[in-house]
């Protein structure tokens, strides 16, 4: 049997959702595959390379897409992206823990290229669009884990604080607050954005953009 290297990766993301990251093995892969844990070899040096190709994958199919459409603008484009990998994330069991482990592959370099040109034609450095990226990478992966984490409790924390001992009333304020159903992802994410967008009206050579956004 000839193994293409999608498939072993599709397999591979497949097993992940069956058994989490802890349970994937190459030898069970390859179990799953019907082939001999050798045979594996011959597509990938070592698992870490497996697991980095698993995630450039889930990129690639699930977290949004990698530029701006036709006239979006970059701190739409940077929101939507946020919220598919949010959602891309929670597609796949232990997705951000396999995450938080890898690095990008080199077929994912023209990708992240383009997500850096987006924003140094926005008018932030390289540096700075690379750090804007990864800030908000990082803020998504932490959100998914926390969603995730919260999850498994048996009690609601928002109910516990309204439900507490009195003399906290700006906490049971806060509980009543997001007891309506409040997005507290979305609040930070903008919060992100915001200071992005900040940061650029911020120097002396910014200008407004076509919709009334400063860009620089």
């Amino acid at each position: 049997m000839k193994l293409e290297r999608d498939e072993i990766v599709r397999t591979a993301i497949r097993l992940l959702d069956e058994v989490g990251l802890d349970g994937l093995s190459l030898r069970r892969l390859a179990k799953e595959l019907d082939v001999q844990a050798p045979a594996l070899y011959w597509h990938f040096k070592n698992k870490q390379e497996l697991l980095d190709q698993m995630v450039g994958m889930m990129a690639r199919e699930g977290y949004g897409a990698d530029v701006p459409a036709p006239g979006q603008t970059w701190d739409v484009w940077l929101t939507e992206r946020a919220r598919a990998m949010r959602a891309g994330f929670g597609a796949h069991r232990d997705a951000v823990r396999l995450a938080a482990g890898t690095r990008p592959p080199a077929d994912r370099a023209p990708a992240i290229e383009g997500m850096l040109a987006t924003l140094c034609d926005a008018g932030f450095t390289p540096g700075e669009a690379l750090l804007n990226i990864l800030a908000v990478t990082d803020y998504v992966s932490g959100a998914v884990l926390e969603e995730q984490a919260g999850r498994d409790r048996e009690d609601d924390s928002l109910e516990r604080l309204q439900g507490g001992p009195e003399g906290f009333p700006l906490l049971a304020a806060a509980a009543e607050e997001f007891s309506d159903g409040r997005d507290g992802f979305e609040y930070g994410l903008a919060l992100l954005i915001d200071g992005m967008r900040a940061r650029l009206a911020a120097r002396p050579d910014a200008r407004p953009s076509p919709e009334g956004r400063p860009s620089a």
